[in-house]
């Protein structure tokens, strides 16, 4: 199938970051046009959801740039995976550019914020759409130059430094990450992915070429993605980022940006790489399985001690921090986590419906994970903008002084501890249920003991900052309306997806199943394309 509807939240977002920059003479015409966009890309993506309808049949559409056929051309594909990351990420992006509208000084606007911020959500919506592995790092790139100065924003020694550490672990990882697509191509003979998957699970029908490179070359692909995703032992830069920027950034950073990451990771290796048959693969103390999804196999463990290591450093990090931003910021470290660890269960499963509840579970997870971190990055933004400081020891009864700003902040916690009816409790029993799958038991402790750091760290927060008795700055602090309305409606927002979670659930299921579908995803990209010897770019 083909619709002209993939490519449109990339044109929107596109013109509007172009429109933007054209318009930074004229201050209000500039926001107007920016949240006109924001607005737009929404509809945009609502129509491309409506179109793949991930609650109805499984669905795949393909875009062809140009005209040019895959494997030779450009594609863009829309499936109930990148159907359901856009969905939740438009939102995200919508609520986050009102709130810059009203936090972001107007001279820094003016010069470069719209621009900056709608090529940062072009490059997330091409990574989402996109079909082939080079154009996966073309995007990620338009992604990463917008966030790299927005992380240098305010220009200060402390965001400076947190900004080149930024650019340098991510310049490396676009280095090693074309060093992998060049590998990948010399031994394959193609970038698109479709035509990538099909020639990994039947080498011999294409020339008879080695898969045995696919796999170091797929190691260097996940090391960046992982990178991508602040996975430990990647995430040293997120701390440091993720307090420099400015909070509606911040925002975008953890509920969206770091959410491309882990989308690469299920699109190449659950879906790419899911057909690779290997024979002889083996990590210290495990056996693979040999045969088909060998490679996805061998991937589970090494996701399963990521997602560990991630839980306990971040949750740890998190429980010593005496600064709101800090520890929201060690929180992401710990919940991109959870969010990998059913994928971990996912790749090593042999039962289909295992598989489809890990995808699901950390799909679920991510849009909780992407509401809930947002909100608490752009509450803690307000509380800043209102007081001077997001420091405890200077903190203290905003329940009081700031009851709606406090009630927004305490719904995006009690989200992320897991308390029901909010979406957070159906997706941290979903890992639960995944996590429980595991034949070796480790991943309840696992996933337990992040609960318990998740608690304590959280409780820290509201504690110190939010309860007991006004310090004198928060008596004299003042918030403003527009920021916390954003934050309230975020708020509201995760309750109604906590209160209609069947609908959220059915959409997780058939992303999974999107993911999970090569063949299908196979066939509508590449339609009657006959085995060749070549492809890629023409």
């Amino acid at each position: 199938m083909s619709g002209q509807f993939v490519i449109a939240p990339l044109l929107v977002a596109l013109v509007t970051a172009i429109a933007t920059l054209l318009t930074r003479r004229f201050g209000r015409a500039q926001v107007t046009l920016s949240l006109l966009g924001g607005l737009g890309y929404l509809g945009a993506v609502a129509w491309l959801v409506s179109e793949v309808d991930p609650l109805g049949a499984t669905n795949v559409y393909s875009y062809q740039v140009s005209g040019w056929q895959a494997p030779f051309g450009i594609t863009l594909v829309a499936d109930s995976l990148s159907a359901f990351m856009l969905a939740f990420s438009a939102v995200i992006a919508l609520a986050a550019l009102v709130f810059s509208s009203a936090y972001v000084d107007t001279f820094g606007q003016r010069v470069s914020y719209h621009p900056l911020y709608h090529f940062m959500l072009v490059g997330v919506t091409g990574s989402f759409l996109t079909g082939d592995i080079f154009n996966l790092f073309v995007w990620f790139e338009v992604m990463l130059m917008s966030s790299y100065v927005l992380v240098v924003f305010y220009s200060g020694p402390e965001h400076t430094r947190a900004a080149l550490q930024y650019v340098v672990l991510n310049l490396v990882g676009s280095a090693v990450m074309l060093l992998a697509i060049g590998g990948l191509y010399s031994t394959t003979g193609t970038l698109n992915m479709a035509d990538l998957s099909r020639r990994v699970a039947d080498p011999a029908a294409f020339g008879g070429f080695s898969v045995a490179p696919v796999l170091g070359l797929s190691a260097l692909l996940f090391a960046v993605f992982a990178l991508k995703a602040g996975l430990a032992p990647f995430q040293f830069w997120v701390p440091a980022a993720y307090r420099a920027a400015p909070a509606p950034v911040s925002a975008m950073l953890a509920g969206v940006v770091k959410k491309v990451g882990v989308y690469a990771i299920i699109r190449v290796y659950f879906t790419v790489f899911a057909g690779a048959a290997f024979s002889g693969l083996s990590l210290p103390g495990l056996s693979v399985p040999e045969g088909e999804s060998a490679l996805l196999a061998f991937y589970g463990p090494i996701l399963f001690v990521m997602a560990g290591a991630s839980i306990v450093v971040g949750g740890l990090g998190a429980v010593g921090r005496d600064d709101l931003d800090g520890l929201l910021a060690y929180s992401s470290i710990g919940q991109v986590g959870f969010i990998v660890l059913p994928l971990a269960i996912a790749a090593t499963a042999t039962d289909p419906e295992v598989r489809v509840l890990g995808v699901a579970a950390a799909l679920v997870y991510a849009l909780n994970h992407g509401f809930a971190k947002s909100l608490l990055f752009m509450a803690s933004g307000a509380v800043y903008d209102a007081v001077g400081t997001e420091q405890f020891p200077d903190l203290g009864g905003l329940s009081e002084t700031a009851p709606w700003l406090s009630g927004g902040f305490f719904v995006g916690i009690i989200a992320l501890v897991g308390i029901p009816p909010l979406s957070g409790f159906f997706g941290k029993m979903l890992v639960f249920d995944a996590a429980g799958r595991t034949e070796s038991g480790l991943g309840l402790p696992v996933a337990l003991f992040g609960a318990i750091l998740t608690i304590a760290y959280f409780s820290r927060a509201w504690n110190r900052g939010f309860w007991g008795e006004p310090s004198m700055l928060v008596q004299h602090g003042d918030t403003r309306f527009t920021l916390v309305a954003v934050v309230v409606a975020l708020a509201v927002a995760i309750a109604v997806l906590g209160v209609g979670f069947d609908v959220v659930m059915r959409a997780a299921e058939a992303g999974a199943h999107a993911a999970l579908n090569r063949q299908e995803y196979v066939d509508t990209v590449l339609g009657g394309v006959e085995s060749s010897g070549g492809g890629g770019h023409a």
